[in-house]
């Protein structure tokens, strides 16, 4: 399984990078299959970089904030109108309860049921597990202000935890446990931000992962851009038994 970082920033798309994105990607039946975790602001365009949006197999949603899913409505655009393109199948987009009614919101002017022309929304549920191509995902619901996942996906036995935007919660235990890679929120700071429900600082992403056990990378994510991400890594590693990751756009990580 290969994890492609497309964007990282949190909250916001930043000077260096996109909102989150996530490219995951496995063999089977001798090709390749692109699963996306996100697809949030300034996302779509980088993403060509690394693939075309045809070849994507499936797009995960972890919650419904744009700086996770607003570039669904790009992608629209791309799927329905680019010049001698292929009508294809409707593309699985798995999230929460809703998605279609907030993006056809987000794409002002789309009449009724365009979205779901293009896209097939499936709703998720926690603890409930789906399956594309390769991979086995398992949804968990997190703490956060609206509805909201992370993924736990497994592929060629390896193991990608993902936590989309979370505070900490009992569901990060089996979420996290034995996972290869952690994919962990760290958009607060110690110290400086004191509102709960919303989101992990550094201490409490590294607390997650060794509350988890058996985790054996753990890789900092959703930073916004007013944050050093310097002062993250220091608060998790500060916790965490080994070394902290910061996930950069464009890194690509074999598991």
């Amino acid at each position: 399984m290969r994890l492609v970082v497309v964007g990282c920033s949190g909250s916001l798309a930043g000077p260096s990078s996109p909102s989150s994105s996530y490219l995951v990607q496995a063999e089977l039946d001798g090709r390749t299959w692109n699963v996306l975790l996100d697809l949030g602001s300034g996302a779509l365009g980088p993403l060509q970089g690394h693939i075309s949006p045809d070849d994507l197999d499936a797009v995960v949603l972890s919650h419904l904030h744009p700086d996770h899913c607003v570039d669904l409505c790009g992608l629209y655009v791309w799927r329905r109108y680019r010049p001698g393109g292929q009508r294809r199948p409707r593309l699985p987009v798995h999230a929460p309860e809703g998605a279609e009614e907030r993006v056809t919101l987000m794409y002002h002017g789309a009449e009724a049921g365009a979205m779901g022309r293009e896209y097939d929304f499936v709703d998720v549920r926690d603890a409930v597990p789906f399956t594309i191509g390769p991979f086995t995902i398992t949804p968990y619901a997190v703490t956060h202000p609206v509805e909201a996942y992370g993924y736990r996906v497994e592929a060629d036995g390896a193991v990608l935890a993902f936590t989309g935007d979370t505070d900490d919660c009992d569901n990060l235990t089996p979420l996290l446990r034995a996972a290869d890679l952690a994919l962990v929120d760290s958009a607060f700071i110690d110290g400086r931000d004191a509102v709960s429900g919303i989101h992990l600082s550094g201490s409490r992403a590294a607390a997650a992962a060794v509350r988890a056990g058996g985790v054996r990378r753990l890789v900092l994510t959703h930073l916004p851009p007013w944050n050093d991400p310097e002062v993250c890594r220091s608060q998790a590693a500060a916790v965490w038994p080994g070394d902290v990751e910061l996930a950069r756009p464009g890194v690509a990580y074999q598991l």
